[in-house]
């Protein structure tokens, strides 16, 4: 294990990083909140540390094996959000615990969503920046990994990006390089950002706010500067543009970056994952719509409409933002808005969950399953689109199922022991480890109520959910640190 060189690149990202407190502390003093100096010192702290770690390893660039990728991803999300939680340790409003500050800090950088803060209002501009450039950031880290990083360590149904079939499963790099291919990624999630950003000035929001939920929008985080969420603008023109955006940040980036060099939209709809995105949100949005007006939840059919269609996308695609409680919608709503953060977003887009494309192949090999049973000496291959897929794939997706309901099952029964209640534990997990935030129960509107021990459960879960739990996982088997 290249230790050395390993330490060279945390040290490197970490003295990146420090660079991401110098915004909130400027924020500071342009808005005069006082909040800025535990920036200040978290910015030298941090490249104080990133140096003293990189400079005495700056000779060690030996090129990287499968076993140290594997690592330094792990690290680069634990090591990153540690040090993301150092401001937040040093304000003195919210005066936080170090379990809330490390809670909130990998909530943000996971784009989970899940916060421990209430009267958000009363926060100083600069608290309330860094914790949308947090998901920002981590949204970016997100992408960068699924299309650049996870391919080449061939994880957890990844290789489909190997199997040069369309859509998601393109070649493991959209160009010759990675470091071409992180360029061509950044320049379209900035696009998207800044576009975001001036349609929801556009609606009403102010700069600031605009700013900031164009960060959260556009890394499907779900973090907003205010309690009642996107609740609080009562807009439906600010409903449909984070609908929108949600929608295309939810799409995978690699087709994006497809759709951009051919100048043409026809590859969203070639694209079989992408059609059964869609599909899914259309589903949702109908049955949430049809119960509403059954239930009389809303007189209005256009305020039911724009109620059923922003948290169906808001919550399929594991965003999180909310603009009234679902928690008390009748009957099943609340529940099968929670199981569709399970499905969740498009492979290589910045949404949680499974990934629909996994979904598709776990669907297709049951259907293939039950066509054995009447045809046993048949042969039937699973097709994604007009390709056939290895069965490689099929055995990764469900290798990649079954250690996700391992997970999940474990992380719950930590809770229940813990004390939690059964409704809260499934829905508080299934917000974690799915990227989603809010759940039912308790863990409705926040996660303030919850004790230290179930926090450090949910963060374990958020890493699981965020690192597709098989880059996590690897690191526990004794193989892996067998020379």
């Amino acid at each position: 294990m290249q230790y050395k060189n390993i330490i060279r690149i945390l040290g490197l990202l970490v003295a990146l990083l420090s660079v991401t407190m110098l915004p909130p502390a400027l924020i500071s003093m342009l808005y005069r909140d006082g909040g800025g100096v535990p920036f200040l010192m978290a910015f030298l702290w941090c490249l104080f540390t990133g140096i003293i770690a990189w400079y005495p390893n700056r000779n060690e660039k030996t090129d990287l094996r499968a076993r140290e990728g594997f690592l330094i991803v792990v690290l680069f999300w634990l090591v990153l959000a540690s040090f993301s939680a150092i401001p937040l340790l040093l304000l003195e409003q919210p005066n936080l615990s170090a379990t809330d500050a490390f809670f909130e800090s990998f909530s943000g950088l996971t784009t989970t969503g899940a916060t421990i803060l209430t009267n958000i209002e009363a926060l100083p501009h600069a608290v309330l920046f860094y914790r949308q450039q947090l998901q920002w950031l981590g949204g970016m880290g997100i992408i960068v990994l699924a299309v650049a990083v996870l391919p080449m360590l061939g994880i957890g149904g990844m290789q489909l990006y190997r199997a040069e079939t369309p859509g998601p499963v393109k070649d493991s790099k959209m160009t010759p390089r990675i470091a071409d291919t992180a360029k061509h990624l950044w320049y379209i999630y900035l696009s998207l950002t800044v576009a975001c950003a001036v349609a929801y000035w556009l609606a009403g929001m102010s700069v600031f706010d605009a700013v900031c939920h164009s960060f959260s929008t556009i890394a499907i985080g779900g973090f907003s500067t205010h309690d009642a969420s996107m609740g609080y603008f009562n807009s439906p023109q600010i409903n449909l543009v984070c609908v929108f955006f949600l929608i295309i940040a939810g799409v995978n980036f690699a087709l994006h970056y497809a759709v951009v060099q051919s100048k043409s939209l026809k590859n969203y709809f070639y694209d079989p994952e992408f059609k059964v995105f869609i599909a899914i949100q259309v589903a949702l949005t109908l049955i949430c719509f049809f119960v509403l007006m059954a239930s009389g939840t809303y007189q209005n059919e256009d305020t039911a409409l724009d109620q059923a269609l922003f948290q169906s996308v808001s919550i399929s695609t594991t965003a999180g933002f909310t603009t009234t409680s679902f928690a008390d919608w009748p009957t099943l709503l609340p529940i099968l808005l929670i199981f569709s953060s399970f499905i969740g977003g498009c492979a290589g887009s910045t949404g949680g969950g499974m990934k629909v494309v996994r979904v598709v192949l776990l669907y297709l090999q049951g259907v293939r399953e039950l066509n054995k049973l009447v045809h046993p000496k048949a042969i039937f291959s699973i097709k994604l689109g007009k390709k056939v897929l290895p069965d490689r794939v099929v055995e990764a997706v469900w290798g990649f199922f079954s250690a996700y309901a391992a997970v999940f099952v474990i992380c719950m029964l930590l809770l229940l022991a813990a004390g939690m209640d059964d409704i809260t534990a499934f829905t508080a997990v299934a917000a974690c480890i799915n990227n989603l935030g809010p759940g039912l129960g308790e863990v409705a509107a926040n996660f303030a109520s919850i004790n230290d021990m179930s926090k450090w459960v949910l963060i374990m879960a958020m890493l699981f959910g965020r690192l597709e739990i098989f880059t996590l996982l690897v690191l526990f088997t004794p193989a892996f640190w067998r020379s």
